[in-house]
């Protein structure tokens, strides 16, 4: 057994999630596979660690795991703020803001300008999204609205037709936009969604896109389409989250399968309604353009904005979850949203724990453990120690996994984002992955269909302890080879 290393927790930085090398982060931006490498941008402050003077910070990454940092892509000017948006590779120079032999790849983010309104802008890269001119023309859509932001940007192909849609909020009416274009400067409104579900705070971060469904009998049975919506506050563990919704889009209006009333952010039925993470810590996630249609791939922001900007880190603010695949399931007669981490390697091997039973070791400083719980057994995990630790228990009775955080938060929450539960499909054995970095546990259990995220206030290399009732099996891997991975610290330039 190794030694606990004695590391202020506020200085350890993650290892396979990105963080910047200094200054502020939030939401992802423009994410885009492009030429092998996936394109982080991400919204970020050049010139401190409080939220401000918004612009585009920038990675690569060939894995999802291992991230580059390069210079900021697109600065904030006496103008504007550089807001949210997206990234497509207008392959056809349909804009023509490029040429046929040199296609462009086109941002669209929003305009926060210095008279307090916001619109959509872009800007365009000639060298694989590594410099930046704005167009000359923005902006390029334009409500004369306070709170129009965040475009979601994606290539449609119908029937007869091709085109590009926009995917935008009315943050503060609670409604998603969708408008089209033939050439990405000129938009035309189709329609609305919303509001529906939950309508607690402001939404934000819309996304929408198309994903292979999967029959409860295990069988293909076509393509449903999946919008994404973040709110602050009112998430289902308090604070931001992100909801999603199941349904059809044609190429001009999205109608969900389900149809949810608006729900008021102190109601119950908040737990009803379907959530790409039930943590605290999973916010403003997108998917990644120039992917095939089953390779979806999600980053989100890894805070909270009721605390965000107290999160002791230094000289870096904020984090990124861990990159996730994206699938359709039917569960229990309708299409559910399932997420798998991408870590870059496989769990480690499977040993069982003897029946009533415990382990007791010290992990990695990232590590992946994986958990099998059988039908009639529990398994309770203690990462820490007895004063400062994260328990996470899974019931394969009673079909749940908890996740207490509330001995390693670094101030005071709620006791909904302290403590998270959530049932479990039926199933002979329950099965759990667990990533643990330097400052956050991520958790995904049901096959896929639940995940936890949450930042913590563990010390690096915690121990972990675990205590079995009933057949349980216990793998553990270490996840990253050097403290680069993921940590922003990978040099600057392109």
């Amino acid at each position: 057994m190794r030694a606990a290393a004695e590391v202020d927790p506020a200085a350890a930085r993650p290892r396979i999630h990105f963080t910047p090398q200094a200054n502020w982060m939030n939401d992802p931006n423009g994410l885009i596979f492009h030429d092998g490498l996936y394109h982080l941008y991400f919204q970020y402050n050049p010139l401190g660690a409080d939220h401000g003077n918004m612009s585009w910070g920038h990675a690569t990454s060939a894995d999802l795991v291992s991230w580059r940092e390069h210079p900021v892509a697109l600065l904030f000017d006496e103008h504007e703020q550089v807001f949210s948006g997206s990234m497509v590779s207008d392959a056809g120079n349909t804009s023509g803001l490029g040429t046929a032999e040199h296609p462009p790849l086109v941002a669209v983010y929003t305009s926060a300008r210095r008279d307090g309104l916001q619109a959509q802008s872009l800007a365009v890269s000639l060298d694989g999204g590594y410099t930046w001119e704005k167009y000359a023309g923005n902006p390029v859509l334009d409500r004369g609205s306070a709170d129009f932001r965040d475009p979601k940007v994606f290539r449609y192909a119908g029937a007869d037709d091709a085109y590009w849609v926009m995917v935008a909020v009315e943050a503060a009416e609670r409604r998603v936009l969708f408008y089209r274009s033939d050439d990405l400067l000129s938009w035309t409104y189709l329609s609305d969604y919303g509001p529906a579900g939950a309508v607690g705070g402001v939404w934000e971060c819309p996304d929408l896109f198309p994903l292979p469904y999967v029959s409860g009998a295990g069988s293909a049975a076509g393509v449903r389409w999946v919008l994404l919506v973040s709110l602050y506050p009112g998430g289902v563990a308090g604070g931001s989250a992100t909801q999603y919704v199941v349904g059809e889009f044609d190429g001009i209006r999205f109608v969900p399968d389900v149809a949810h009333p608006c729900v008021d952010a102190d109601a119950a039925e908040l737990d009803g309604l379907d959530w790409v993470d039930l943590g605290p810590d999973c916010y403003a996630g997108v998917t990644f353009a120039g992917l095939p249609t089953g390779q979806r791939t999600l980053i989100a922001w890894m805070s909270n904005w009721d605390y965000a900007k107290r999160v002791p880190t230094s000289p870096w603010r904020g984090a990124m979850t861990m990159a996730r695949r994206l699938a359709l399931r039917c569960v229990e007669g309708r299409a559910r949203l399932v997420s798998t981490p991408v870590l870059g390697r496989e769990a480690g091997v499977l040993e069982g724990v003897p029946a009533g039973g415990s382990v007791d070791d010290v992990l990695p400083e990232a590590a992946r453990i994986d958990l099998e719980v059988d039908g009639a057994a529990m398994a309770e995990v203690r990462l820490g120690d007895a004063e400062r630790c994260v328990v996470v228990t899974v019931s394969g009775a009673e079909r749940f996994v908890r996740v207490d955080r509330r001995r390693a938060v670094f101030e005071d929450v709620s006791d909904a984002q302290g403590v998270q539960r959530a049932a479990l499909p039926a199933g002979a054995v329950q099965r759990v992955t667990i990533v643990v970095d330097n400052g956050s546990v991520e958790v995904f259990a049901g096959e896929g269909l639940v995940a936890v995220t949450a930042l913590t206030s563990l010390p690096p290399a915690p121990g972990l302890h675990l205590t079995a009732t009933g057949a349980v099996r216990l793998g553990v891997a270490e996840l990253g080879d050097s403290g680069l991975r993921g940590a922003g610290l990978g040099g600057s330039g392109s």
